[in-house]
């Protein structure tokens, strides 16, 4: 006789919850990308062949209650040992085996406390790697000048894209000929990660490198992919790492090493170019160096930015107003260090009436106008007592 009471509802086998999971849950319920779903699907063939070995059973036969702690860790073990898979790959696995355990949790009640087991095992802590980045003229010594060849020409646009943008590898290879807005402010429409999309303006170098290609194949049409491979074809991410690679080679033999992240470093290199100033022109843009801004004292900024009175030097060439240093008060730093920074009467009220002409230009803040017409007011009074 069966131990289960008249009218309880079978238990749902585990093919049966696997099928479910993939075609029901993620494609209809949650709508999941494409490669989301080969993410997962991945995983569960990596999980279930590693059952088939460890278990002796197919899995066809498998039970809810074969996906025990024992069985997780070993697969996890198995990742990191044998095939030699990061931490960070490691925990992707375990994540979806995590996803399809809380959604059998919901089809099969019977099962809680096997699967309540096994989702006690944690995700494993590791230190991310610093993400290196290149100056401006390392990554113009990689982007290169365009060659003759169909390929190089290509591999020259891509390059300059992936700098201009600071996109990811699997937005830029996915850009079509119509998402190229040469109309008004030139633009390039990206679709991200996760459904997202942003429109990133581009610059005159790169409208230029885009028309000549386009005008170098006219039988690209508004669907096409705007960088194909030999046979039309969107390239692929392991097409573009190789290429990327070849160009750091040919552009540092002997003199540069490059450092080369899977995150591919142009995005991080184009993010720390642009982090002194959130909104800078494209002329800004093309005159600041990435790394050359480092974290220095508010009183050497302001003398570098207004004159130093021992030296006689002025503003760099390479500096612009928006970049004065903001204290963590947030008041311009010209105003808090100004004690420190007046050495002599004249120069002193000099250096201070050049501050506050320019704060008064960038700030909105009525408490810190205020505050500089105080301390200038007091700055005159001081030198003509003197």
């Amino acid at each position: 006789m069966s131990s289960k009471p008249p009218g309880a509802e079978p238990s749902i086998s585990f093919p049966a919850l696997v099928q479910e999971f993939f075609t029901h849950y993620f494609v209809e319920q949650r709508a999941l990308s494409p490669r989301t779903v080969a993410g997962y699907r991945d995983a569960f063939i990596l999980f279930l062949t590693f059952a088939h070995q460890h278990l002796g059973t197919w899995p066809a036969a498998m039970k809810l209650a074969d996906i025990t702690p024992a069985l997780i860790l070993a697969f996890l073990d198995y990742l990191e040992q044998e095939r030699h898979n990061s931490v960070c790959s490691r925990n992707a696995r375990l994540a979806a085996l995590r996803a399809f355990l809380k959604f059998a949790s919901h089809r099969d009640p019977s099962a809680l406390q096997i699967i309540e087991q096994a989702l006690a095992v944690p995700m494993k802590r590791f230190e991310h790697p610093k993400l290196e980045f290149l100056s401006r003229e390392e990554m113009l010594a990689v982007i290169g000048s365009p060659g003759m060849s169909w390929i190089s020409r290509r591999d020259h646009l891509l390059l300059g894209l992936l700098y201009n943008t600071g996109a990811r590898v699997s937005e830029i290879i996915n850009v079509k000929v119509a998402d190229i807005l040469f109309d008004g402010v030139a633009c390039v429409h990206l679709h991200g990660k996760g459904r997202k999309r942003r429109a990133v303006p581009l610059w005159k170098s790169t409208i230029q490198k885009i028309r000549a290609w386009l005008r170098l194949n006219p039988q690209l049409g508004d669907d096409s992919a705007l960088l194909p491979n030999r046979d039309g074809q969107a390239m692929t991410r392991n097409n573009v790492a190789q290429r990327v690679c070849l160009a750091a080679t040919a552009a540092s033999p002997n003199e540069h090493q490059f450092v080369w992240t899977s995150h591919f470093s142009a995005l991080h290199s184009t993010r720390i170019r642009d982090a002194p100033v959130t909104v800078r022109s494209r002329y800004q843009r093309d005159r600041v160096v990435a790394g050359t801004r480092k974290p220095e004292n508010h009183v050497h900024v302001c003398r570098s930015r207004f004159g130093d009175e021992r030296t006689g030097t002025g503003q760099t060439s390479g500096s612009r107003d928006e970049g004065t240093p903001v204290s963590r008060s947030g008041f311009p730093a010209p105003v808090l260090e100004i004690a420190i920074i007046m050495q002599s009467s004249r120069a002193g009220l000099m250096l201070l009436t050049q501050a506050a002409s320019r704060s008064r230009q960038r700030t909105e803040h009525k408490k810190t106008l205020v505050i500089m017409k105080r301390v200038f007011s007091l700055a005159v009074a001081v030198h003509r007592a003197r």
